[in-house]
């Protein structure tokens, strides 16, 4: 017990204090950067992207859903029949999604940095889909997506589909990792994402395949912008 003491175990004093330490910490940091033009400035920009894009993804998901597509063989599917494996899906998924907002409460500008290329990457997946429609695969098995139905008007959607979304946000947050141990987890779980929905039938391979190309394009877009409202020169 004196070996549990000393290693402060069970002592809930000590994780109070450091919990406190650590917001601190995090609020020093922001109310740093925030006192800094450039970062209101890049902040603005960053929310330039997202907010429209939010807003006008909704509408869009429902509008594409009653579009006519067009299917395709895809060799890779017809390989297995569809398992459904939604909740290990969104358990990794959301799982990482807050595991990426706790790494990166500290580092204000690489979190604005991952807002404004979310946003790009919203407006790049719009604009594919709209470009190549598609139809579902014929045994999908739907994602029951809380997030995206709350985004789609509580409809299931089944043509969401050029490219995946789940796999390039994924991605995304492993670009936008500022440590080697968290780009290894977020980069197994863009693998695992990717190998799910298509174990699910929910994409065509081709969509989880061009994913992280499209989430590098975003990423890098608004790192050329934040450069830019900062002054760097690369």
């Amino acid at each position: 017990m004196s070996l549990l003491k000393s290693l402060r175990i069970f002592d809930f004093n000590f994780y109070r204090a450091e919990a406190a330490k650590v917001k601190s910490n995090i609020a020093t940091e922001w109310k740093s950067e925030w006192s800094k033009k450039e970062f209101r400035k890049y902040l603005l920009t960053a929310f330039a992207f997202l907010i429209p894009a939010l807003s006008v993804l909704p509408k869009y998901l429902l509008w594409n859903e009653t579009r006519e597509g067009f299917a395709f063989d895809d060799p890779i599917l017809k390989l297995f029949d569809p398992v459904d494996v939604t909740w290990l899906t969104f358990g990794l998924i959301y799982a990482s999604i807050l595991l990426a907002f706790i790494s990166l409460a500290k580092s204000p500008n690489r979190l604005m940095v991952i807002f404004q290329s979310y946003g790009t990457l919203v407006f790049f997946r719009i604009i594919s889909m709209y470009l190549l429609p598609l139809d579902p695969p014929e045994m999908l098995i739907p994602l029951d997506d809380p997030f995206v139905q709350l985004f789609g008007g509580g409809v299931i959607l089944e043509k969401d589909l050029f490219f995946s979304g789940h796999t390039s946000t994924m991605f995304l947050l492993y670009l936008g990792a500022d440590r080697k141990k968290m780009k290894y987890i977020f980069l197994a779980a863009t693998i695992f994402v990717g190998l799910s929905v298509i174990i699910q039938h929910v994409h065509y391979s081709v969509d989880v395949f061009v994913a992280p190309f499209f989430a590098f394009a975003a990423f890098k877009s608004a790192t050329f912008i934040y450069n830019k409202v900062y002054g760097v020169k690369r």
